[in-house]
């Protein structure tokens, strides 16, 4: 009741994350996925070091994941995004080595200390997994509990991954990854599972510190040519 005698309706919060399935036209889908697959264990340790720069006024995407973000445009918008940095998130869902945490310009961070946190996160999933869900929130990262996590864990907006399907949040928002049990993450579980395979682009903007164009040296599969796809 409010103060007038009168009950009053409180609507629900809005869901942080956004979710579009078959976000990407199914061939260009294909071919991203089975190129992403084809890397096997490559760099698989510097997946979340290895991320690249691509900028949104025109320049002919150089690498298959770049052709993805052009199509996937008209769904994120990316509006005052300068650019995007992107890398490859790959993991086993048994042994999730990425606590809960918000993006930042990594290179503005170490130099000055300052935060500095894209427009947008998104998250493009290639492959379906045991676990592994999304988990995004408003609330802060807890250096005292197991991962980062946040005290309220009702507050995780979760999304399974699945082909094709994309997920986009707000760029300061915390975020990790549940285990294979659908648990914060706490440690090594016995059997190996698959690798949880996505796309990860954040639009900043502008260019964060040291990001490089995509170097075909570091995933020689991803160049277009490689794919077997041509620019746009």
């Amino acid at each position: 009741m409010d103060a007038s005698g009168y009950s009053r309706r409180v609507a629900p919060p809005l869901p942080l994350v956004r979710v579009h399935d078959g976000a990407l036209p199914p061939p260009l889908f294909r071919r991203l996925a089975r190129a992403v697959r084809s890397l096997g264990s490559t760099r698989l340790e510097a997946s979340y070091r290895t991320t690249f720069w691509y900028p949104l006024d025109g320049t002919p995407p150089a690498a298959l994941p770049e052709l993805a973000v052009q199509a996937l445009r008209p769904l994120v918008g990316w509006r005052g995004c300068a650019g995007v940095e992107w890398w490859l998130s790959r993991m086993r869902t048994s042994d999730v080595q990425v606590d809960f945490h918000r993006d930042r310009d990594e290179g503005l961070a170490r130099r000055t200390g300052r935060e500095r946190h894209p427009i947008t996160g998104t998250v493009l999933f290639l492959n379906r997994c045991r676990g592994g869900l999304l988990a995004v929130t408003r609330e802060s990262p807890d250096d005292d509990n197991p991962a980062r996590a946040p005290r309220d864990l009702s507050t995780l907006d979760l999304v399974r991954p699945w082909p094709n399907r994309l997920a986009v949040f707000p760029g300061d928002a915390t975020h990790g990854v549940l285990d294979a049990e659908g648990n914060v993450p706490h440690g090594r579980l016995g059997k190996p599972e698959r690798l949880r395979l996505a796309l990860v682009v954040n639009g900043w903007e502008r260019r964060p510190e040291g990001v490089p164009a995509f170097d075909a040296r570091a995933y020689p599969a991803l160049r277009l040519e490689a794919a077997g796809c041509r620019r746009s």
